[in-house]
């Protein structure tokens, strides 16, 4: 009996001096409640991280955006499956024992999660390769509120479509035909007649148009009705009688995270964007987000979203529906917008630069009404990463991260309904607001597949309807408007490194100036690649001076008699 007492106590004190080490608080508590051979849902950090600096230099000379997106999900993979190659090998032997079960990782941000008993957690957190052991706990999802109500199949084109503008974008060929948008969500009912004629093929592999990341299958069937909506506001097609959809042609790739109840892990959350960006998205639209979010999820879903960056993928997400909180006490400002929407965007507008940070692939979406007011429910910034792994962004002192960075409509939405082939219904909230500028990426990225994450956040931005002097934290930038965003679009056919060379510029790579050579020239921008405009110069001739960049990959953007000429540079 003293030796079982004696083994208690030594168990219990070696897990107090581990929780302050890599364990989680919250683990150690968990395990404190367990038996030694109950297994417990674990998620693992690893220490190793890929210099994203490197990553990123490495990416810039890729041409064009498949072949980075395929070169970044092949170098995060490998290195990942580097660094966990010995654990991977130790949660082998213990699973033998019966100690570990269901290991599965995550590549974009070098993680694994697992079931997993006492024993070989506490084993597990005498590594040194490990940074964090946390509990797989599973939190809300889906905002409070976001209740679907019936609405008729009468033919229309819904009021958010015409007041964002994207029917006139269609006038102009703009459909979103060809673009892949990944919908990570509660899943999809793809048999509605509004989706069903323009589906992503998955092939053999994968039958149902993507994959359950909750139910590790290929079936994305929606079990709640969010997923659906939010599709619908994507692409919508009016088959069935509304058209509810920006981009009515574009591709949908149905990726289920969440649980029917609206509940889920930040794994599967960071599993669901990067099977997404892994089977050839060109964007994804994911209206979910994490309130009082622990520290190591905010770690995970941000290593994610920065992975996601790099790889020149887009993600537009909600900020969430806790705005009336704030008056509550709950979930008070620097934290009442959801993780991952509090991740930093993929561009620096001029009102963050008196506190920049590094970038991710975050576009944060706010809500407005039909008269651009705000929505009393739309969660509001700033926020700060001054209390993770990342420590910036800081708050107090600071002004912490603006978010949002735009809005859209988000009250009284008419979309598709999942219970059936050919219903509608109505939803209020910033997931409502998050399709419809998905919707408007695509119809961008149809124009030029090859924009960027930044270019699309900073475009997106500046022709947005100005509802502030300033960035704001409710609304952002302003209200999106598709058609003023689609005409600050360059077509594609107009980038001379695709057309016959029609700019020269040397030498490139350089270590001083450069010289570009075009006929008719009339002015040169100069930008950097997460979309801030660094230096213009005025030209009357054929021949230009570029000096003065510091080291880095910039984009050259060439004004030649009415037409927009783009190449990369290299500074070194």
């Amino acid at each position: 009996m003293k030796r079982i007492v004696l083994i208690s106590i030594l168990l219990s004190a070696c897990m107090m001096g581990f929780a302050q080490g890599c364990l989680d608080p919250l683990l150690s508590q968990e395990m404190n409640r367990r038996s030694d051979d109950e297994r417990i849902k674990v998620v693992v950090l690893m220490k190793a991280q890929y210099d994203r600096s490197q990553l990123s230099r490495r990416a810039d000379f890729i041409p064009t955006k498949a072949e980075r997106r395929a070169f970044v999900v092949n170098e995060l993979k490998a290195f990942a499956e580097a660094s966990q190659h010995d654990l991977k090998r130790t949660l082998a032997e213990m699973e033998s024992h019966g100690m570990v079960s269901s290991v599965r990782s995550l590549w974009s941000a070098n993680t694994l999660y697992f079931e997993a008993t006492k024993p070989a957690i506490l084993d597990l957190a005498e590594r040194t390769d490990i940074e964090t052991i946390t509990l797989n706990t599973q939190h809300q999802w889906i905002a409070e509120g976001e209740t679907p109500t019936p609405a008729s199949a009468t033919r229309e084109t819904t009021p958010n479509i015409t007041k964002v503008k994207a029917d006139q974008v269609w006038e102009l060929g703009y459909t979103g035909k060809g673009v892949v948008v990944a919908v990570v969500d509660s899943g999809v009912n793809y048999n509605h007649l509004d989706l069903a004629d323009h589906l992503w093929d998955g092939g053999e592999e994968f039958p149902h148009h993507g994959y359950d990341i909750v139910n590790d299958d290929n079936d994305p069937m929606d079990d709640k009705g969010h997923g659906t909506h939010c599709a619908g506001t994507v692409l919508g097609d009016g088959t069935a009688g509304s058209l509810t959809g920006m981009a009515p042609e574009a591709t949908l790739m149905c990726v289920k995270s969440i649980r029917g109840d609206g509940f889920g892990g930040a794994v599967n959350i960071a599993g669901g964007m990067e099977w997404s960006v892994e089977h050839g998205c060109d964007l994804i639209s994911m209206s979910l987000g994490m309130v009082g979010a622990g520290v190591a999820d905010k770690e995970i879903l941000r290593r994610t979203c920065e992975a996601i960056l790099d790889a020149g993928i887009v993600a537009l997400v909600c900020a969430g529906n806790e705005g009336m909180n704030i008056l509550l006490m709950m979930y008070p400002i620097p934290n009442n917008v959801r993780v991952p929407a509090s991740c930093p965007p993929p561009y620096l507008d001029p009102d963050q630069m008196a506190n920049p940070g590094p970038l991710s692939c975050v576009v944060a979406v706010g809500a407005v009404n039909y008269n651009d007011a705000a929505a009393d429910f739309t969660s509001q910034g700033p926020v700060t990463w001054q209390d993770t792994e990342f420590g910036d962004y800081a708050y107090n002192p600071g002004i912490g991260l603006i978010r949002p960075d735009v809005c859209a409509p988000g009250v009284g939405i008419k979309s598709l309904d999942y219970e059936n082939t050919s219903g509608y219904t109505n939803m209020d909230g910033t997931s409502q607001a998050t399709p419809c500028v998905a919707g408007i990426v695509a119809l961008m990225l149809q124009k030029n597949p090859e924009l960027t994450p930044a270019e699309i956040c900073r475009i997106l931005e500046e022709t947005s309807v100005k509802l502030t002097p300033t960035k704001s934290n409710i609304t952002g930038v302003g209200r999106v408007d598709a058609l003023a965003a689609v005409n600050a679009v360059q077509a594609w056919d107009g980038i001379a490194e695709q057309n016959d060379n029609q700019a020269l510029v040397f030498p490139n790579p350089s270590q001083d100036a450069f010289t570009v050579q075009c006929d008719d020239m009339t002015r040169i921008e100069v930008f950097s690649m997460d979309g801030r405009l660094v230096k213009t110069m005025e030209s009357n001739g054929s021949q230009c001076q570029i000096e003065g960049l510091e080291n880095g990959v910039y984009v050259l953007q060439i004004n030649r008699g009415g037409r927009k000429l783009v190449q990369r540079i290299v500074k070194y």
